[in-house]
């Protein structure tokens, strides 16, 4: 009996070291934060900021040389910046937490047509991930499922909960389709050809989205008794409810994919990577068609790309009118998340100015995700998400962040590797 006191008492002990921090209560104190440089989300920014906000929404958002009541707890924040929250788009953040272990792993399902899978249901807002995110101002996220063809279907959240459904902003925002490619390379490790051909299995691939919307479309219109999970999940798309994210590459591969999206009668769409976006600007700009960029810290895919590519592509597709975000695609997205400001700082290192590299991750992320009505700028009667930094939010030498606030709250910016950060840095001073 005593042994089996001592593991329960252990393993109490062990989960009270990694546990996630305690989701912070209600807003029940009018806060104001006074002469913080705010960055609005927008492109503009206030100096000597005056902000205030109540009961989780902001309710004064203009100058501190203003005569105006102050309200509640009062933040001094002179030199300091302040921003909306940043929001992560097109992450598995919550959906994988140790890559070897089979059933902590849900980004993805068996099946190739999966519209049906929501990804919400197996976001875990108690994920060591999620809580090393609010640390660099990331207080929000797409969470995406990934495979098949057709993924699933994603929803947004706010990264301060105890549960997938505390956590929720907005539910089954959009379905993600992975358009194949019109080239395919060799597998280098089977020693076949690694140079790039044409890929004879590309208008095979592209009939079976087809005949699958297509297919959906009828069932929809039949309004069939016969319960059919896939086809019915695509009512949104039709109605115009819900958006179709198109994770593509390429100028044929991404025309071809409006082209036959139109042609279905789906019209809200998001283009995801994009690479080759450049090259079709007009047709993006006339269908109102917003692209997601993947991680600038690549090589260009092409030899003949400058070299450059991957850092300027922002500027280049906002200068030709695109509306443009910044996702995590990529290799353990769910780790760089982190990183979100800084990819954006990237952005703006190679010539994009730096309130739109701001936007990429506030207003032009929210605006993508259909959420701007409440959230991702600072403006009066939005949700009071956002964080105060001891400098510019997209240096990684300055992002320093001393208090954030999801929808009026007051968070922790406490993880376990800032926990093992103090521990060991009082180790060494000690010594």
């Amino acid at each position: 009996m005593k042994n089996i006191l001592k593991i329960v008492l252990f393993f109490a002990f062990v989960g009270s070291i990694v546990a996630q921090q305690t989701p912070a209560s209600k807003q029940t104190t009018a806060i104001t934060i006074e002469g913080a440089t705010a960055h609005l989300g927008n492109g503009q920014v206030i100096e000597n900021s005056l902000i205030m906000f109540v009961d989780g929404k902001i309710t004064f958002v203009g100058s501190a040389m203003m005569k105006i009541a102050r309200m509640g707890t009062i933040i001094k924040a002179e030199g300091k910046h302040i921003y909306p929250g940043f929001i992560a788009l097109d992450t598995t953040l919550g959906l994988v937490e140790i890559d070897a272990v089979k059933a902590s792993d849900d980004e993805s399902e068996i099946g190739i047509m999966n519209p049906h899978v929501r990804s919400l249901i197996a976001y875990n807002a108690e994920s060591k991930l999620v809580e090393s995110m609010r640390p660099n101002g990331v207080l929000m996220a797409q969470i995406v499922p990934k495979g098949g063809t057709i993924s699933g279907t994603s929803s947004i959240v706010q990264l301060d909960a105890w549960n997938w459904e505390d956590a929720t902003i907005k539910t089954d925002d959009a379905i993600h389709l992975n358009w194949p490619g019109s080239f395919t390379s060799g597998r280098w490790w089977l020693g076949e050809d690694p140079a790039l051909k044409p890929n004879a299995e590309y208008p095979k691939n592209v009939e079976k989205i087809n005949s699958f919307f297509t297919d959906a479309k009828q069932y929809l219109a039949s309004k069939s008794d016969k319960k059919h999970l896939p086809f019915a999940a695509t009512k949104g798309l039709f109605d115009g409810s819900q958006k179709l994210f198109i994770h593509v590459n390429g100028e044929k591969e991404i025309t071809d994919a409006i082209t036959l999206s139109k042609e279905l009668g789906i019209n809200n769409l998001v283009i995801v990577r994009g690479e080759g976006a450049e090259k079709v600007t007009d047709l993006l700009v006339k269908n109102n068609i917003p692209v997601i960029l993947n991680r600038p810290h690549r090589n260009p895919n092409n030899e003949d790309d400058a070299y450059d590519d991957t850092y300027t592509i922002a500027k280049t597709l906002q200068d030709k009118g695109v509306l443009v975000g910044l996702g995590m695609e990529g290799q353990m997205d769910r780790m760089n998340t982190r990183n979100l400001p800084f990819y954006a700082g990237t952005f703006a290192a190679f010539g994009l100015e730096k309130e739109k590299a701001v936007q990429l991750i506030t207003g032009d992320a929210a605006k993508i995700l259909g959420i701007d009505s409440f959230a991702g700028t600072l403006e009066v009667g939005k949700d009071a998400t956002l964080f105060i930094s001891e400098g510019d939010a997209l240096d990684m030498r300055t992002n320093i962040i001393s208090e954030a606030f999801i929808q009026g709250r007051k968070i922790s910016l406490e993880s376990h590797q800032t926990t093992l950060w103090k521990r060991y840095s009082n180790k060494y001073k000690a010594e």
